[in-house]
């Protein structure tokens, strides 16, 4: 008997997008600002803001694909409204001009719920009580960063100009740089402004700042489930991802990521595949490895080669495990060192302070700090830093008593704390301190 049983049918067609890919390219435009091609017929309602359909779904398809150029392949309108409602989107007819999150636009997200929720009989079109268009409302243009350059650097920085330039130098050849040295030196200052430097500009935009403690983890810094406004959880990207897929689609311009404190979160841990990714050599598509929460559909992971990664570390703190040295080899290392004579003594005189006080600050400082760097207990890891000098009163007449509450409020209980099981030896540091104030 012939088998006259129907073909299998065609397995269906993976989809385009998914919903987090749109809302990763709605998050992505309400953190910067983006401005986006406006639509003409049409809206993407979401969170009681409104966007236009096409260039959210092809933001969203060239994150997804990490092609800057890949075209949506749908027009605007009913094609690509069809694709982004058959993910759970509201798309509404565009309506006059309001200012996004004011209570007109909240009143009007409200009612266009009420009307999806509405199971009655077609209701007959609403005539619009007012044809008159609302004027659009004014944009306000954030100013050009300010241009930075080595000679800018120089005038608020502590450090040489040779040793500058072998910053550059390590940050350049490694694109990760760790600056190390005891606290109060500077380090997360430095950060900043090597990135600005190598940008060209104080542009903030292209730099993201991190701070890791013992909570912080791989779930926060590269993908983790998390918990979504309706109660499900929800694969989530970090910090990492994020500013890669920015940087990746930018590659003409360096991106920044900025870890302050490296040292005091789980630093093995909380990498995940950075730390092979890191390498130089191991930087672009060709590199690219599956993060192990992502789905098969989406794209492997890598790090372009346009990021630069900038880390501080503190010495001094005792509570730390140091870096592993599969870490270490992946970084560049700077040591920085208090410096309170040259800079910060121009700094003082700039600042009208006393001649005999900012003396007085250099004589006193470099004493305790090799006092400190002789116990056995401590050593140089331990010194005091410059940067509790950096921000002298206004008025002349008042940096005596300024001086005085530094050494009384600020490093008087740090001494306390490092000889904890010595106070007369605290005591009598900070007695030295004063003396002659």
């Amino acid at each position: 008997m012939t088998d006259v049983s129907a073909p299998d049918s065609p397995a269906p067609a993976a989809p385009l997008l998914t919903r987090e890919q749109v809302l990763r390219a709605l998050r992505l435009v309400e953190r910067e600002g983006r401005q986006l091609p406006p639509s003409t017929v049409y809206e993407l309602l979401y969170r009681s803001r409104r966007y236009p359909p096409r260039a959210v779904a092809e933001l969203a398809y060239r994150l997804a694909h990490r092609d800057p150029k890949i075209r949506w392949p749908h027009p605007a309108g009913q094609p690509t409204n069809t694709v982004l409602e058959a993910l759970d989107f509201t798309i509404v007819a565009k309506r006059p001009i309001l200012a996004a999150g004011s209570a007109q636009d909240q009143g009007q997200a409200a009612e266009q719920q009420a009307e999806d929720l509405y199971t009655g009989p077609p209701l007959a079109d609403k005539v619009a009580a007012d044809s008159a268009v609302a004027e659009p409302a004014p944009t306000y243009a954030s100013p050009p960063p300010a241009a930075y350059d080595e000679k800018t650097a120089l005038g608020e920085l502590f450090i040489s100009k040779e040793e500058l330039t072998a910053a550059l130098a390590g940050l350049r050849r490694r694109r990760a740089l760790l600056l190390q040295g005891p606290p109060g030196t500077g380090k997360t200052f430095l950060a900043r402004r090597l990135a600005w430097l190598l940008l060209g500009a104080q542009d903030d935009s292209r730099i993201e700042l991190v701070q890791f403690h013992p909570s912080y983890g791989y779930e926060d810094f590269v993908l983790g489930f998390r918990p979504g406004p309706d109660g499900q959880f929800s694969l989530v990207p970090g910090v990492l991802p994020l500013l890669c897929q920015r940087a990746a689609l930018d590659p003409e311009r360096p991106y920044f990521l900025l870890i302050d404190e490296l040292n005091r979160g789980n630093v093995a841990r909380i990498f995940g595949e950075l730390l092979v990714l890191l390498e130089p050599s191991q930087r672009g598509p060709a590199h690219a490895l599956r993060l192990p929460y992502a789905p098969p559909e989406e794209p492997l992971f890598y790090v372009p080669e346009n990021l630069y990664v900038i880390g501080t570390l503190n010495l001094a703190d005792r509570s730390l495990a140091p870096l592993d040295y599969a870490l270490r080899r992946r970084f560049a290392f700077v040591t920085m060192q208090p410096q309170f004579s040259g800079a910060l003594q121009e700094l003082l005189h700039a600042a009208r302070v006393p001649g005999p006080l900012a003396a007085h600050v250099a004589e006193r400082m470099a004493e305790l700090n090799q006092a400190i760097a002789d116990d056995p207990d401590l050593g140089p890891d331990f010194a005091v830093g410059h940067s509790y000098f950096c921000a002298p009163p206004a008025a002349p007449a008042e940096a005596a008593v300024w001086l005085r509450l530094i050494f009384e409020q600020e490093i008087g209980p740090l001494l306390a704390d490092y000889w904890r099981e010595q106070p007369a030896t605290a005591a009598a540091h900070q007695r030295r301190l004063l003396q002659g104030l």
